[in-house]
């Protein structure tokens, strides 16, 4: 069995079962976060099919990508998560998915669903199967102590590292994405942080005018608007992507459930980077 060890995990979060699990409480628990730790409501009504969350350390974006699981976990059971993220290390295939069949946290193990992940290659003609090209990204990894902590083991995740982001492929790997999932009970998290090392009130309206475009579902504009404003947001393909397969799913409500930057937690606020948790609903 292949297995994809953590890269980051003592690093972006804490190493150790029990004081991750203290970290991901806190995150719920802070003034940025939901306020109270999640509870799945297994009745839920399962309208989310998209999210938006960031990918930085815990201690930095951590309540903020709270906001997004808290939504989750009251939306209900999803079996199946499709998780898109940037590929920041600039290694291997330029869209890729992996042949490991598990990746491991400090909370246990991640099944990868490699039948249907094989579908999305199939269906796309861009993805490739690249163990290489999530050996050493964070930003996929970070969000399954998350998952774990709502759901323990009971769901299934196809990663997605996407270094060429631009308009065309997230068209088509979105449209795959939608053609592929129709009959699933997923839901598609997009891994992405807004604008990088700039001032705090820069940072935000600058974000503010990419969020406006993901608001309303226009990934066409969400690329306008970012190369326009010099946005240095890492992962614009990656929701873009998600934004294109949920309309085809039918989503047509979006909520933008907390934005904050690293100096909302740090306190310095000279050079910050953008956190936003948004879901996309049916």
């Amino acid at each position: 069995m292949r297995i994809r060890k953590p890269a980051v995990a003592g690093l972006f979060y804490e190493g150790t079962p029990e004081s991750l699990k203290k970290r991901l409480e806190w995150c719920f628990k802070h003034k940025l976060g939901p306020g109270k730790l999640p509870k799945v409501n297994p009745q839920g009504s399962r309208r989310i099919v998209g999210l938006i969350v960031p990918h930085a350390g815990y201690m930095y974006s951590g309540p903020v990508a709270a906001n997004a699981y808290y939504a989750l976990a009251l939306d209900g059971i999803p079996e199946i998560f499709i998780i898109l993220g940037p590929n920041h290390q600039g290694v291997g295939s330029l869209i890729a998915t992996c042949e490991s069949e598990v990746w491991q946290t400090p909370l246990g193990d991640v099944l990868v669903d490699t039948r249907l992940a094989k579908e999305i290659v199939k269906e796309s003609g861009i993805v490739d199967i690249d163990d290489e090209a999530h050996k050493y990204e964070h930003s996929i990894e970070v969000q399954l102590p998350f998952l774990q902590y709502i759901y323990g083991s009971n769901f299934k995740i196809v990663p997605i590292a996407m270094m060429l982001q631009d308009m065309e492929s997230s068209r088509i790997l979105g449209n795959a994405l939608a053609k592929v999932l129709k009959e699933f009970n997923a839901v598609i998290i997009a891994s992405s942080d807004f604008t990088h090392y700039e001032p705090h009130d820069v940072a935000k309206s600058k974000d503010m005018k990419a969020i406006e475009k993901i608001l309303r579902l226009d990934p066409e504009g969400l690329f306008d608007v970012v190369k326009r404003n010099n946005i240095t947001m890492c992962g614009v393909g990656p929701v873009a992507t998600m934004l294109t397969a949920a309309k085809l799913l039918g989503a047509s409500v979006t909520q933008l459930l907390r934005y904050a930057t690293s100096g909302d937690i740090t306190g310095d606020k000279a050079q910050v980077v953008g956190y936003g948790a948004i879901a996309v609903l049916k």
